[in-house]
């Protein structure tokens, strides 16, 4: 039987959660989109006792939480292999490391795969000149070098790519290079105006048109090679209402210095809504992130009309073309019989 192509809208659930873990914010790279923001973020390197204090704060929903292991570079922690066997134990429903593919420490010999569901590589350009231009020199090389190595050695891969106006026009280039390397799940993102990367007009967003003309296309021959694309939806259609995750999902974001925010798009500014005190999670005063998510205006995520502005345009009248959908709104492709 014949397989099609299913494309559907990831839709915001209570019945699970996802913890993003920046275990450290140290990193060997500066590419031009991070978002982490050391002034706000902490520069600590979280001890191996102090994570797991942290981990075992979500155990209560351990079973429904996917876990995401992030820095920084996570890998140059040299605990990161005992984190992940920690929270292996602690029942977590999915595992997952991103990293930029150096994988310090010699990570994939010191796990295995039942250890984890699945590490994410980050390439942001189908050809050497681009991502490299993007994450810095011989990136390329080592993050390919090093999807290989995990595939050889039997891990579920993914890969994120960061989509701006510097390397939108390499993305249809990615199809190819995705199914030749064995990558099982492939991400495209849009790039966020915000962290070390603010204010510096080093990756310029890209159009709606644009957007709208080159992701949907790609993602589909992507999923047409048996791999899993998901994309965020970023631009709602005139019939659909506009739905904040911090109202309807269960989503942390957590940091070294204690922060945890609900809202990535609020990581910028000490508007967190909790934060780990003593190693208990305890809610911040107001005003904190909580405040923005109940109000309504025309151009839909208010954190979006507060820091990422260009994802705007509006008509003669002042009224917005569209709204912005909330950042945690994803869509998705799968091939299905």
């Amino acid at each position: 039987m014949q397989k099609k192509v299913v494309k559907r809208t990831v839709a915001f659930s209570k019945d699970s959660s996802n913890l993003f873990f920046h275990i450290l914010t140290k990193c060997n790279l500066r590419c031009k989109h991070c978002y982490i923001n050391r002034d706000e973020h902490g520069r600590e390197i979280l001890d191996l006792a102090t994570i797991r204090e942290w981990l075992a704060l979500f155990i209560r929903r351990s079973q429904d939480t996917n876990l995401i292991l992030l820095g920084g570079e996570p890998t140059l922690h040299p605990d990161l292999s005992l984190v992940v066997k920690a929270a292996r134990e602690m029942g977590f429903s999915s595992i997952t490391i991103d990293t930029n593919g150096y994988l310090f420490h010699d990570i994939l010999d010191k796990i295995t795969p039942d250890d984890l569901d699945f590490i994410s590589f980050s390439l942001d350009g189908a050809t050497p000149a681009i991502n490299d231009a993007i994450r810095g020199k011989g990136c390329y090389d080592a993050c390919v070098n090093g999807v290989k190595r995990a595939v050889e050695k039997g891990f579920s891969t993914s890969m994120i790519y960061t989509v701006s106006a510097a390397n939108i026009d390499e993305l249809d280039q990615m199809p190819d290079l995705v199914k030749d390397l064995g990558v099982d799940r492939f991400f495209i993102q849009v790039v966020g105006i915000r962290g070390e990367s603010a204010g510096k007009g080093d990756t310029p967003q890209v159009t709606r048109k644009r957007w709208l003309e080159v992701v949907p296309k790609v993602a589909r021959r992507i999923a047409q090679a048996g791999i899993t694309v998901t994309w965020p939806k970023v631009f709602l259609d005139p019939d659909e209402a506009f739905e904040c995750a911090g109202l309807v999902a269960d989503n942390y974001f957590v940091f070294p210095n204690g922060r945890v925010y609900r809202c990535p798009l609020c990581e910028d500014h000490p508007i967190h809504g909790f934060e780990i005190r003593e190693n208990q999670l305890v809610p911040t005063s107001l005003l904190n992130e909580t405040a923005l998510f109940d109000l309504t205006i025309p151009e839909g995520c208010v954190m979006n009309k507060l820091v990422q502005p260009g994802n705007i345009t509006y008509r003669q009248d002042g009224k917005p073309e569209h709204k912005i959908a909330c950042c945690m709104l994803k869509q998705e492709i799968v091939l299905s019989l």
